[in-house]
């Protein structure tokens, strides 16, 4: 009996996608000196990992006093200089519903047109508890935002915390709301979700709808070890300071964006993986 689950030998016998979130709403200059807030800075990791090889930017919005923001112009430039210094990358935008709840503002950043129109977007598919915070995604918002990604032509990146947003995605798809094709993250090590064992890492893998296109990572101290897992398991990782912004568990040194794909590019030679291209991503989320 195959080792492997069924559901990775479609979209990602084409290579493990490398998912870069560099910034994140929670880390700041005063945790760590290297997480990038503004336009420039962002777009300067991104051609750095770029240049090392990612397949995707998952892309949040800092305001100039360095807060998370919502605003269309502030993702305006933000995806702007992204495109400019890493043109090949694929942009997912995000629409968290950590500070903010309301459609209007989540959705805000998908009307982006033409050259900055974003690839990918984020879709928490229910709500969840941080350690100290909440993430609030109510049915009528998620299903909201998954209509406007449609209309909109732009393709939900799922985002799985536990097992019963796995079955959300299921009815979701069963309804029509969300349709081919399926990429998403799956996250382990959050205090109210799934955890980084191997155990819920089969689990999680095997109940994704067919095919999905996914990768993982690990909140925190929980980050390699999540990794390790995605790239064993045939699936694609995904990596930056918005997810952890130590390098080892020890804390003993602070992480770089490049630094961590850098490890994830380790982890796949190990593995004899390829990445998943830009090129290769686009032309699948194309479809046939």
């Amino acid at each position: 009996m195959s080792s492997v689950p069924s559901n990775l030998s479609s979209p990602l016998a084409l290579g493990a996608p490398i998912v870069l979130a560099p910034t994140g709403m929670v880390p700041t200059k005063a945790m760590t000196p290297h997480v990038p807030l503004t336009p420039a800075e962002i777009a300067a990791d991104v051609k750095a990992c770029a240049e090392i090889g990612i397949t995707s930017v998952h892309l949040h919005a800092r305001d100039d006093s360095g807060k998370p923001t919502w605003e269309r112009e502030v993702f305006r430039r933000l995806v702007g200089a992204v495109r400019e210094q890493a043109p090949d990358v694929l942009i997912n935008v995000t629409t968290s519903g950590r500070d903010w709840s309301e459609l209007e503002r989540r959705a805000d950043a998908l009307a982006l047109d033409g050259d900055l129109k974003p690839d990918l977007a984020s879709l928490t598919l229910s709500s969840l508890n941080f350690l100290q915070s909440a993430s609030v995604n109510a049915p009528d918002v998620v299903v909201g935002l998954a209509r406007i990604m449609t209309e909109r032509g732009i393709v939900p990146e799922l985002e799985i915390f536990d097992f019963g947003m796995i079955n959300v995605a299921h009815v979701m798809r069963a309804k029509g709301q969300l349709t081919a094709p399926l990429v998403a993250n799956l996250f382990f090590g959050n205090i109210a979700g799934m955890q980084a064992t191997p155990a819920e890492f089969g689990v999680a893998i095997d109940r994704l709808p067919e095919p999905t296109l996914w990768s993982a990572t690990g909140i925190g101290d929980f980050q390699f070890t999540a990794q390790t897992f995605a790239v064993a398991s045939g699936g694609g990782v995904r990596v930056g300071l918005e997810d952890g912004i130590w390098f080892d568990r020890a804390r003993t040194r602070l992480a770089t964006n490049p630094a961590l794909v850098e490890r994830v590019h380790t982890l796949l030679q190990m593995h004899e993986r390829p990445l998943l291209t830009p090129a290769a991503m686009r032309a699948y989320l194309a479809g046939p």
